[in-house]
């Protein structure tokens, strides 16, 4: 069992009760959007606001504890902190998952072909889940 008092404190963030909870969220169902947050906040907390969870969010961003993951034409999720990977997205049910690709060879292509100097890549792949096909 993850201790997420011990993982909120060494990302520099207050273990309180609803930075707890959405930890636990998020572990649990690994991304999730604000509105579905919200309302498993609002089971827990009757009166927390989406006010608190975004600035709890937000402040967990800040912090690298947790990480959004932006979906082209939906809601950004968000999810844990974890090591560097990319994401597959289906177009029908909505479904994210979790891929570890070696992009070591697309960020050479990169460099190569052009001026930029890469900092951040952000990987989210469109498609039907096995479920949906």
């Amino acid at each position: 069992m993850i201790n997420y008092t011990d993982e909120l404190r060494r990302h520099n963030l207050k273990a309180t009760p609803q930075r707890l909870a959405i930890s636990n969220a998020l572990h649990s169902y690994g991304h999730i959007n604000i509105d579905t947050l919200y309302e498993m906040m609002l089971k827990k907390f009757s009166s927390i606001s989406l006010a608190t969870i975004y600035k709890n969010i937000n402040l967990m961003l800040e912090n690298s504890y947790v990480q959004e993951v932006k979906i082209p034409q939906n809601k950004s999720v968000y999810e844990l902190t974890k090591s560097y990977h990319s994401h597959l997205v289906c177009t029908e049910c909505g479904v994210v998952e979790d891929i570890k690709l070696n992009m070591i060879p697309l960020l050479s292509e990169v460099t190569t072909s052009t001026t930029f100097e890469i900092s951040k890549t952000d990987l989210v792949l469109s498609g039907l889940c096995k479920k949906c096909q």
